[in-house]
């Protein structure tokens, strides 16, 4: 018979494992470990130079603190809004890295990892625990590391796919009993988000498979879609707005070669009616980043339509996703995994979506890119551009072309000074 028997220990007991010059894993998105973090940071005073690797996390992240400068250093996979000063500050850094490769990086022993500290809800009767909400990137943390420590939540939604792990593989298990942080960007919905979106949903065909990140225009992309059919999903991450599309039927996932019949992701963040969606429902597939995102297996499924945000785009087609000048804003996560794994797939869209302006009546539709900002997907990349004036599809254009169709859906106030420009650059008149 296995050993089913889980060690429990206090937070302080099991963090006690934890040396200065440690690196250090931290399960992020909506099963960020908060309340291991909130003690990992009593130990500053003991610790120095603690590498924290992650990707997105949520919620309060003291150790990313001024004041623990000295005991923890931020070595960020994708930079979220709460370490984001700290990469920027010089209390840590940013590793550009695709998100389909991030596993990599742990089983090959380019980023070895001494300790992860994973969310995980309580073990079945066979000693199986979930990795809930966020499998992506945690399973290969959790095979990789030397000493694994697991807050156990019974508000952790127990999900199918890949994120089954046996107590055995835990070290340590501590009790907790605390919600998973909750988001909604339906409020953010704009009038230039719905513009957008419904430029989108007209774009997005009867059967295909979707990929959609976080923030307002994904939402309102879904909140468009209610009059079409049998659409499926396989994507990194997915939201609140999948949910009413599953009830109405929309959502059939029927056409897709890769998990007919069930929604394929990495991690889900949402709200807590999302959270009991996903619990112990075999509609949701939780699978690894590496394999998730892998365009082979991305252009398998038909009529792939990827959406993607940026921050601001040139004239020739160069999307900056991460960056704003030279400060590191997110990461380049699976952008381009989808937009070439869409490209690639039969009748697939790869699409950026973004306002033509910023809140501050900024272009971001530019002759170039800020000084000191990162190309996250290249020109040779991108098909689609779409803004609240309409669609741009470069594929196939040369410069000219492009920076025409790109002038054309830019904000009006200015369409002149780019087409100024744009003639000088491209010596045409």
């Amino acid at each position: 018979m296995p050993d089913n028997t889980a060690i429990y220990k206090t937070a302080e007991e099991a963090l006690s494992v934890i040396r200065s010059g440690d690196r250090v894993f931290i399960q992020g998105s909506a099963a960020t470990p908060q309340y291991l973090i909130r003690k990992l940071a009593e130990r500053a005073d003991e610790l120095r130079n603690v590498e924290l690797v992650s990707i997105t996390t949520y919620g309060e992240i003291p150790l990313a603190e001024e004041r623990y400068k000295n005991s923890f250093f931020i070595n960020s996979l994708f930079v979220s809004a709460n370490v984001r000063d700290a990469v920027n500050c010089g209390r840590g850094d940013y590793v550009p890295i695709f998100l389909s490769e991030i596993p990599h990086l742990f089983r090959s022993g380019i980023l070895p990892l001494d300790v992860a500290i994973v969310h995980v809800s309580p073990p079945d009767k066979h000693g199986y625990c979930s990795l809930g909400v966020s499998v992506d990137v945690t399973r290969e943390a959790v095979v990789s590391a030397k000493h694994v420590i697991a807050q156990v939540n019974p508000r952790m939604p127990r999900t199918h796919g890949d994120g089954l792990i046996h107590v055995r593989r835990f070290d340590v298990l501590v009790e907790v009993d605390e919600e998973l942080p909750e988001v909604d960007y339906s409020a953010r919905i704009t009038s230039t988000e719905e513009k957008i979106a419904h430029y989108i949903a007209e774009m997005v065909e009867d059967g295909a498979t979707l990929q959609m990140g976080i923030g307002a225009i994904p939402d309102a992309v879904l909140g468009s879609l209610t009059n079409h059919k049998e659409l499926g999903i396989h994507t990194e991450m997915f939201s609140n707005g999948v949910m009413p599309l599953v009830e109405k039927g929309v959502i059939t996932n029927e056409h897709k070669y890769r998990h007919p019949g069930r929604i394929a992701t990495g991690f889900i963040v949402g709200n807590r009616k999302l959270y009991d969606f996903v619990d112990d429902n075999p509609l949701i597939l939780m699978q690894r980043t590496d394999y998730v995102n892998d365009t082979a297996i991305i252009r398998s499924n038909p009529k792939v339509t990827a959406i993607n945000s940026a921050i601001e785009i040139d004239l020739t087609g160069q999307v900056v996703a991460d960056t704003i000048g030279t400060y590191q804003y997110s990461g380049i996560g699976g952008q381009m995994d989808f937009m070439r794994g869409a490209a690639l797939s039969k009748g697939g869209k790869p699409i950026i979506a973004l306002p033509s302006a910023t809140n501050k009546g900024i272009s971001r539709i530019t002759p170039f890119i800020n000084q000191g900002a990162a190309v996250t997907t290249t020109r040779a990349h991108v098909h689609y551009v779409v803004t609240e004036y309409g669609v741009a599809y470069l594929y196939g254009k040369n410069l000219r072309q492009r920076a025409k169709a790109l002038i054309e859906i830019a904000h009006p106030h200015h369409r002149e000074r780019l087409e100024e420009e744009a003639i000088k650059r491209f010596r045409y008149i």
